[in-house]
Protein backbone atom coordinates (compact mmCIF):
# COMPACT_ATOMS: atom_id res chain seq x y z
CA UNK A 1 0.00 0.00 0.00
CA UNK A 2 1.26 3.11 -0.22
CA UNK A 3 1.51 5.93 1.96
CA UNK A 4 -0.30 8.97 1.32
CA UNK A 5 1.36 12.06 2.15
CA UNK A 6 0.06 14.57 5.69
CA UNK A 7 -1.54 17.38 3.78
CA UNK A 8 -1.21 20.61 5.67
CA UNK A 9 -3.92 23.71 4.45
CA UNK A 10 -1.66 27.27 5.27
CA UNK A 11 -3.61 30.15 4.71
CA UNK A 12 -3.05 33.78 5.08
CA UNK A 13 -2.20 37.32 4.10
CA UNK A 14 -2.57 37.70 0.13
CA UNK A 15 -0.39 41.15 0.77
CA UNK A 16 2.77 40.11 3.04
CA UNK A 17 5.15 42.07 4.33
CA UNK A 18 8.78 41.31 5.34
CA UNK A 19 7.78 40.19 8.77
CA UNK A 20 4.61 37.68 7.63
CA UNK A 21 6.37 36.49 4.61
CA UNK A 22 9.32 35.48 6.58
CA UNK A 23 6.92 33.69 9.18
CA UNK A 24 5.38 31.60 6.08
CA UNK A 25 8.36 30.53 4.28
CA UNK A 26 9.52 29.43 7.73
CA UNK A 27 6.27 27.35 7.68
CA UNK A 28 7.03 26.00 4.12
CA UNK A 29 10.26 24.92 4.81
CA UNK A 30 9.54 23.10 8.34
CA UNK A 31 6.22 20.89 6.30
CA UNK A 32 8.12 19.94 3.59
CA UNK A 33 11.36 19.16 6.12
CA UNK A 34 8.38 16.91 7.91
CA UNK A 35 7.44 15.26 4.66
CA UNK A 36 4.13 16.96 4.76
CA UNK A 37 2.64 18.70 1.25
CA UNK A 38 1.48 22.49 1.53
CA UNK A 39 -2.26 23.39 0.08
CA UNK A 40 -2.61 27.32 -0.16
CA UNK A 41 -4.99 29.38 -2.23
CA UNK A 42 -2.06 29.60 -5.08
CA UNK A 43 -1.95 33.10 -5.41
CA UNK A 44 0.81 36.02 -3.45
CA UNK A 45 1.36 37.37 -0.38
CA UNK A 46 1.55 34.36 2.21
CA UNK A 47 0.62 31.84 -0.34
CA UNK A 48 3.47 32.65 -2.48
CA UNK A 49 5.74 32.72 0.40
CA UNK A 50 4.93 29.33 2.11
CA UNK A 51 5.31 27.69 -1.60
CA UNK A 52 8.38 29.28 -1.48
CA UNK A 53 9.76 27.76 1.22
CA UNK A 54 8.67 24.60 0.91
CA UNK A 55 10.19 23.84 -2.28
CA UNK A 56 13.16 25.58 -1.31
CA UNK A 57 13.17 22.39 0.96
CA UNK A 58 12.13 19.85 -1.79
CA UNK A 59 8.40 19.57 -0.79
CA UNK A 60 5.26 19.64 -2.95
CA UNK A 61 2.99 22.36 -3.29
CA UNK A 62 -0.81 22.59 -4.22
CA UNK A 63 -2.58 25.64 -5.32
CA UNK A 64 -6.41 26.15 -5.44
CA UNK A 65 -6.85 28.76 -7.44
CA UNK A 66 -9.95 31.34 -7.62
CA UNK A 67 -10.30 31.63 -11.58
CA UNK A 68 -9.61 29.27 -14.59
CA UNK A 69 -6.12 30.16 -15.55
CA UNK A 70 -3.60 27.92 -14.07
CA UNK A 71 -0.55 30.54 -15.33
CA UNK A 72 -2.09 32.75 -12.49
CA UNK A 73 -0.72 30.63 -9.44
CA UNK A 74 2.84 31.77 -7.76
CA UNK A 75 5.79 30.29 -9.57
CA UNK A 76 6.64 27.76 -6.51
CA UNK A 77 3.08 25.99 -7.26
CA UNK A 78 3.53 22.59 -8.63
CA UNK A 79 -0.34 21.32 -9.03
CA UNK A 80 -2.40 24.61 -9.91
CA UNK A 81 -6.27 23.40 -9.46
CA UNK A 82 -8.56 25.84 -11.20
CA UNK A 83 -11.73 26.19 -9.59
CA UNK A 84 -13.75 29.40 -11.12
CA UNK A 85 -15.24 29.76 -8.18
CA UNK A 86 -13.50 32.89 -6.64
CA UNK A 87 -13.77 32.88 -2.66
CA UNK A 88 -15.35 30.04 -2.54
CA UNK A 89 -12.33 28.16 -2.79
CA UNK A 90 -11.71 29.01 0.43
CA UNK A 91 -13.42 26.05 1.78
CA UNK A 92 -11.68 23.76 -0.60
CA UNK A 93 -8.60 25.29 0.57
CA UNK A 94 -9.22 24.39 4.35
CA UNK A 95 -11.15 21.06 3.49
CA UNK A 96 -7.92 19.56 1.35
CA UNK A 97 -5.91 19.55 4.37
CA UNK A 98 -5.56 17.54 7.73
CA UNK A 99 -5.29 20.92 9.81
CA UNK A 100 -4.82 24.56 8.71
CA UNK A 101 -1.69 26.75 9.93
CA UNK A 102 -3.09 30.67 9.28
CA UNK A 103 -0.57 33.38 9.09
CA UNK A 104 -1.41 36.71 9.35
CA UNK A 105 -4.71 37.02 6.96
CA UNK A 106 -7.92 39.65 6.65
CA UNK A 107 -11.34 38.57 6.03
CA UNK A 108 -10.61 35.82 3.72
CA UNK A 109 -8.78 34.39 5.80
CA UNK A 110 -11.01 34.90 8.40
CA UNK A 111 -13.55 32.83 6.55
CA UNK A 112 -11.14 30.07 5.96
CA UNK A 113 -10.69 29.59 9.79
CA UNK A 114 -14.08 29.38 9.98
CA UNK A 115 -15.15 26.94 7.87
CA UNK A 116 -12.00 24.55 9.43
CA UNK A 117 -13.34 25.29 12.78
CA UNK A 118 -16.79 24.54 11.98
CA UNK A 119 -15.83 20.89 10.38
CA UNK A 120 -13.34 20.21 13.12
CA UNK A 121 -10.30 20.95 10.86
CA UNK A 122 -7.48 22.06 13.93
CA UNK A 123 -6.54 25.71 12.99
CA UNK A 124 -2.99 26.91 14.51
CA UNK A 125 -2.04 30.49 14.14
CA UNK A 126 0.81 32.37 13.45
CA UNK A 127 -0.10 36.10 13.95
CA UNK A 128 -3.59 35.51 12.66
CA UNK A 129 -7.39 36.80 14.08
CA UNK A 130 -8.14 36.39 17.91
CA UNK A 131 -10.86 34.90 18.77
CA UNK A 132 -12.66 35.52 22.27
CA UNK A 133 -14.71 32.75 23.64
CA UNK A 134 -16.85 35.67 25.63
CA UNK A 135 -19.65 36.09 24.15
CA UNK A 136 -19.72 32.78 22.03
CA UNK A 137 -23.32 31.10 21.71
CA UNK A 138 -23.38 27.85 23.33
CA UNK A 139 -19.71 27.54 23.75
CA UNK A 140 -19.28 27.14 19.82
CA UNK A 141 -15.94 28.05 20.46
CA UNK A 142 -14.66 25.62 22.70
CA UNK A 143 -11.78 24.14 20.30
CA UNK A 144 -10.76 27.26 18.71
CA UNK A 145 -7.53 28.72 17.15
CA UNK A 146 -3.90 27.07 18.38
CA UNK A 147 -1.32 29.89 18.92
CA UNK A 148 1.87 29.43 18.06
CA UNK A 149 5.06 30.84 19.06
CA UNK A 150 7.38 30.37 15.32
CA UNK A 151 7.01 28.21 12.33
CA UNK A 152 8.61 25.02 13.95
CA UNK A 153 5.95 25.30 16.49
CA UNK A 154 3.53 25.79 14.12
CA UNK A 155 4.38 22.93 12.29
CA UNK A 156 4.19 20.75 15.03
CA UNK A 157 1.35 21.95 16.39
CA UNK A 158 -0.43 21.22 12.97
CA UNK A 159 1.36 18.17 12.50
CA UNK A 160 -0.05 16.48 15.86
CA UNK A 161 -3.34 17.65 15.72
CA UNK A 162 -3.47 16.70 12.17
CA UNK A 163 -2.46 12.84 13.03
CA UNK A 164 -5.31 12.37 16.05
CA UNK A 165 -7.66 13.24 12.87
CA UNK A 166 -6.29 10.96 10.07
CA UNK A 167 -6.97 7.52 10.43
CA UNK A 168 -5.30 4.93 8.17
CA UNK A 169 -7.62 3.34 5.52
Amino acid sequence: MIETPMIISVIGSSIADASLSALAEGVGRELATRGAQVVCGGLGGVMESVCKGAKEAGGTTIGILPGNDPAAANDYVDIPICTGIGYARNVIVVKTGAAAIAVGGAYGTLSEIGHALADGIPVIGLGTWAISQSGAQSGLLADSIEIATDPADAVERALAAAALRVTPH
